[in-house]
């Protein structure tokens, strides 16, 4: 990962710099709020390793700051304000992670990790696709032909439901269960419901038609 570390005492700045990097890391050092805010404006950080006593500014607003300009750059707070208070600022400013000086180095590379485990795991947009249609599961976005097309958190839902099972058949249960939940009253019509509303906004306009009917089995999205 690139780290910044924001630390105004020289000698534990420099200490930071030297052991992230020996553990594979490439880091670099900002001794102000001014000079961190130059170097986050690059974009070429992962992680930020952040102090809230610096010489030019509260480390807490600078927090808030960054998450407002870069809501995913994580950052990780370095302090010797270790009351609850004083945590529940940090988190509440948007900081991932509180470590409390004095503080053993090795806690934390763990915390860097779980970091990183998370960004691998859960922060990567897919993209799931059919003929012209898109979904964007990160920005939530739906476009088919290139055309937008707005949709309800249900309908959303139900679609990324019908792309991750593409050319699959669902039945009207397997598709509650799946969009609403175990106890789903299948006595109802809302999965047709739902299934005419987005085929209203995906399939209407367009000559290729999507999402189809399997009678006697259920719904199926695809190409054929």
């Amino acid at each position: 990962m690139k780290i910044l570390v924001v630390e105004d005492e020289l000698n534990l700045a420099t200490f930071l710099k030297r052991g992230l990097e020996e553990a594979g890391h490439v880091a670099e050092i900002a001794l102000d709020s001014k000079t961190s805010k130059v170097l986050v404006a690059t974009g070429k950080f992962d992680l930020l390793v952040l102090d809230v006593m610096l010489p030019d500014g509260n480390g807490f607003q600078l927090c808030k700051d960054f998450k407002f300009l870069h809501p995913k750059l994580p950052i990780i707070m370095l302090t010797s304000l270790g009351a609850t208070n004083d945590k529940v600022t940090g988190l509440d400013s948007g900081a991932d992670d509180y470590l409390v000086k004095p503080f053993q180095f090795s806690e934390l590379l763990a915390r860097i990790r779980v970091i990183e485990r998370r960004n691998e795991s859960g922060l990567k947009p897919v993209i799931l696709e059919v003929y012209d249609l898109k979904l964007d599961t990160d920005s939530k976005i739906v476009t088919r032909g290139g055309h937008p097309i707005a949709l309800t958190a249900r309908e959303f839902k139900l679609l990324q439901v019908f792309l991750e099972n593409k050319n699959k058949v669902l039945s009207r249960l397997e598709i509650a269960e799946k969009v609403w939940d175990i106890n789903f009253d299948t006595g109802t019509n809302v999965v047709d419901v739902y299934i005419n509303y987005l085929r209203n906004k995906i399939d209407k306009e367009f000559k290729l038609k999507l999402i189809q009917t399997v009678v006697g089995m259920g719904y199926v999205l695809r190409t054929e």
